[in-house]
């Protein structure tokens, strides 16, 4: 690595806070101890990162009073129940409204402890240390916390802002194959949805991220959170054009509630999603049939699914109007005019839908 670390901003007027991007992060006293806010820091992760990561952070904490919280892992994880094990911790040892909780994980982690922070005596401060891929270049920035329903994912939570985002790349050193190719979905979204120069990037070098090479993947963070800091600035609360950063998502949140959470890895599912959406904009007559061709191999070279498992269409209508960008029933999806231009279109054409489930619908449940 050239640099240490590279610090971009998440610009939110007094509310900003950085994202430090770099190798060995998790000893960096320097990076942490600023945005803590009193004595009482609850650590949360669960009991895959625990063993790799924690003492790491406990060990530049040794004069603050550290309690933990070990979470169970998994997607399936990500509920009500779960979160209630951070209130119970935190009201055990008298935790105030001063205190602070460090998420140190992947996106589930990092959204139930942000969930947690937004909500424990009406809010406190929280930190985000991400490990795995996706949620460094996604889940960790811009502030959606929240847990998942039986009938929909992530569909109660609040936006509640980090004071910093962590970014380790060494903890990608213990991450599977594939987590790290479930990652590269979201690395590959902001090249589709804003950044035709990014996209181009990741064709000629996707063999060297898939491959771990240090400095590619660097350069694959530091765009994707560049690209996310710059569109929650300009809408916090997905008003407007944050809504693209959802592309892929109305379809790959369905598949994972079909499937059942943590079947499919979510960027696994949003990988399936995308494919879909290019194909529903072919149709519609916004992309050229090349350029959705092109997506869908790009997302194949990764070792990522391009078909859904077979969920009928009633199933697949049914969960996609219960996304929280459909409205009063009706959808909403984010589609392309182009690669590296996305755009947000209500008024789907039924027959444009159908014919992309039906298309694209795979003959096994897993195709992994």
């Amino acid at each position: 690595m050239s640099r240490l670390f590279e610090t971009l901003t998440v610009d939110l007027g007094e509310r900003s806070y950085p994202i430090h991007i770099g190798l060995d992060l998790l000893g960096q006293r320097e990076l942490l101890v600023p945005h803590l806010k009193s004595q009482q820091v609850c650590i949360v992760t669960n009991d895959t990162i625990a063993p790799l990561y924690l003492e790491k952070i406990k060990a530049i904490l040794t004069d603050y009073k550290v309690i933990t919280v070990i979470l169970p892992d998994g997607e399936q994880y990500k509920s009500l129940e779960t979160v209630s094990q951070i209130y119970d911790s935190l009201l055990e040892h008298s935790f105030s409204r001063s205190s602070t909780l460090i998420a140190l994980g992947g996106g589930v982690i990092g959204d139930m402890t942000g969930f947690a922070a937004a909500t424990y005596q009406r809010g406190v401060n929280f930190i985000q240390i991400p490990t795995t891929l996706l949620s460094q270049v996604d889940s960790a920035v811009g502030g959606k916390t929240g847990v998942n329903r039986p009938l929909g994912k992530n569909m109660v939570g609040a936006f509640y802002q980090p004071q910093c985002v962590i970014s380790d790349i060494s903890t990608l050193n213990t991450l599977d194959d594939r987590e790290l190719k479930s990652g590269l979905a979201e690395v590959i979204k902001y090249g589709l949805i804003n950044n035709f120069v990014f996209y181009s990037w990741l064709s000629e070098n996707l063999k060297l991220l898939v491959q771990r090479d240090g400095e590619s993947l660097k350069h694959a963070i530091l765009v994707s959170c560049a690209e996310k800091a710059k569109i929650v600035a300009a809408d916090e609360r997905e008003d407007g054009i944050r809504a693209i950063l959802n592309f892929g998502h109305t379809f790959g949140h369905a598949i994972e509630t079909a499937m059942g959470y943590g079947k499919w890895l979510h960027g696994e599912a949003v990988a399936t999603g995308m494919v879909m959406a290019a194909d529903l904009s072919w149709r519609m007559g916004l992309l050229t049939n090349a350029d959705a061709t092109a997506i869908k191999d790009l997302i194949a070279a990764v070792g990522l699914p391009t078909t859904p498992p077979p969920i009928s269409k009633a199933q697949f209508l049914s969960l996609m109007c219960k996304d929280k960008k459909a409205e009063q029933g009706k959808l909403k999806l984010i589609l392309l005019n182009a690669i590296g231009s996305a755009i947000v279109r209500g008024n789907i054409p039924a027959d444009s839908l159908s014919a992309t489930l039906s298309a694209e619908t795979a003959t096994t449940p897993n195709p992994l």
